[in-house]
C-alpha cells in the first residue's frame, strides 16, 4: 500500500488534497494513476477514494519550490474526472489556488511574516502569477476570521489573490479570435482568455432567462448539447484544437443581475453548470465587462452607473463574488483582478493508495 502525505483543504468553494510535487511519482503517467485512484474516479460517488463526487470536489493541488525567480512556490492544479478515469492539467484553478499560500507557509517553503505574509504563486498550467495575501500572526497562519465568501458557510480568515499577468494564459491573446464578438451555430458570443479560456454567451440567445439553476440547466439535455457543440466549435477558432476530450473553454451564459450586482453568470465546467462560480471565470468576466462590443459589454453598458467603480459584482448560483481590476494605462491585456478567497484546513495525514496501480500506468 502507498502512502501519500497530503493536507484536505478547502479552498474558496472547491475542495480537495493539496500534495508537495515530491511525495507523488516524477513520471507523469504514474503520478496521474495515483491521483485517480487516491480520489476514486471513475464511480460517479468516487467511493473508493477521498473525492466529493463532484468536479467542485474533485481538485488536486500539487505545490513545489518555484524554479522561476518570479515565484516563491510552483502550483500544479489537476482536476480529476468524476465519472471517467481522466485528469486534466490544462486550466487553473482560482478557489483552490486559495488553499496553497497556507499550505506552503505551513509546509516550510515560505518564511511565515508577522502579521500577513506574500506568497508569490506560479500557476504551472497557465504561466500567470498570483501574489496571495495569508493572515499569519505572529508568523503562525490564521484560518479563523471573520470573511464570508458566498457559496461556504460561516467565516473564515481572508486571503487576498492578485492575478498579474492574466491575458492569454493558454492561448497568448486577450481574443484568441480578434474579435470582441463572433457568431457560431447562429449565436453571438464573446471568446475571451483571461485567467481561464472561456465562450461568453448571452443566455437570452440560447432561450434561457440566466437565473435557472444549474440543476435545471444539467437536465436540459438538449440545450447541453448545443452548448456543448458551441463549446466545441469556439475551442478550435481559439487556436485550442479538438477540444472534446479537454475541459476548456468553459461556456459560460450572462444575463442582467437580479440582485443588484453587475452582472449574472452560470459557468459550466464545461458538462456541469457550477453552484456558484470558478474564481478563474469571474476574472474572465469581469474584465469582458470593458471589452466595448463584447457579450458582457453589451449587457452592462445599458444600465446606468454599472461601471463606476472597479468593482465588478457576478451574481451566481451560490450569491454574489466582486472582482476589483486595475488597469495598467489603456491596454486591458494588462489588467490586474483581485478577489478575496477564504481556505480551512480539513485535515491531514497520508491517503492510502494500493501499489498496483502503478503497475497500470499508461
Amino acid at each position: 500500500m502507498l502512502k501519500i502525505p497530503c493536507v484536505l483543504m478547502r479552498g474558496g468553494t472547491s475542495k480537495g488534497p493539496v500534495i508537495l510535487a515530491s511525495d507523488l511519482p516524477a513520471d507523469i503517467a504514474e503520478r496521474d494513476a495515483v491521483l485517480l485512484a487516491l480520489m476514486g474516479a471513475g464511480h460517479e460517488l468516487e467511493i473508493d477514494g477521498i473525492g466529493g463526487g463532484a468536479p467542485q470536489t474533485s481538485k488536486v493541488a500539487i505545490v513545489s519550490p518555484s524554479e522561476s525567480p518570479d515565484a516563491d512556490v510552483d502550483y500544479l492544479f489537476v482536476q480529476v474526472m468524476v465519472n471517467e478515469r481522466r485528469v486534466d492539467t490544462t486550466p487553473n484553478c482560482g478557489n483552490m489556488l486559495s488553499a496553497v499560500g497556507p499550505f506552503a507557509i505551513e509546509k516550510g517553503l515560505v518564511n511565515a511574516q508577522h502579521p500577513v505574509t506574500t506568497v508569490r504563486i506560479r500557476n504551472l498550467n497557465t504561466g500567470t502569477l498570483v501574489d496571495a495575501e495569508i493572515q499569519t500572526p505572529q508568523g503562525d497562519v490564521s484560518y479563523e476570521g471573520d470573511t464570508h465568501i458566498d457559496g461556504v458557510p460561516g467565516t473564515a480568515a481572508p486571503v487576498g489573490l492578485t492575478f498579474l499577468n492574466s491575458a492569454g494564459c493558454k492561448t497568448g491573446k486577450l481574443l484568441p479570435t480578434g474579435h470582441a464578438s463572433d457568431v457560431i451555430k447562429g449565436v453571438a458570443v464573446t471568446c475571451i482568455d483571461m485567467a481561464m479560456p472561456m465562450v461568453l454567451i448571452d443566455a437570452a440567445s440560447l432561450g434561457k432567462s440566466g437565473g435557472e439553476t444549474p440543476a435545471e440547466l444539467d437536465g436540459d439535455r438538449p440545450f447541453m448539447a448545443r452548448l456543448e457543440t458551441i463549446r466545441r466549435q469556439a475551442g478550435a477558432a481559439m487556436g485550442l484544437g479538438d477540444v472534446s476530450g479537454k475541459v476548456i473553454p468553459k461556456p459560460v451564459l450572462l444575463s442582467k443581475p437580479a440582485a443588484g450586482g453587475t452582472i449574472r453568470a452560470r459557468y459550466f465546467m464545461p458538462h456541469n453548470c457550477h453552484k456558484s462560480l470558478a474564481i478563474t471565470g469571474s476574472i474572465g468576466i469581469a474584465t469582458a465587462t470593458l471589452i466595448e462590443g463584447s457579450v458582457a459589454n453589451k449587457i452592462v453598458a445599458p444600465q446606468p452607473g454599472a461601471r463606476n467603480n472597479a468593482l465588478t459584482h457576478i451574481e451566481h448560483p451560490g450569491g454574489k463574488i466582486s472582482v476589483s481590476l486595475l488597469k495598467q494605462g489603456d491596454e486591458i491585456e494588462k489588467t490586474r483582478a483581485a478577489v478575496i478567497r477564504t481556505s480551512r484546513k480539513l485535515f491531514e495525514g497520508d491517503v492510502c493508495v494500493p501499489e498496483y496501480v502503478l503497475s497500470e500506468a499508461i
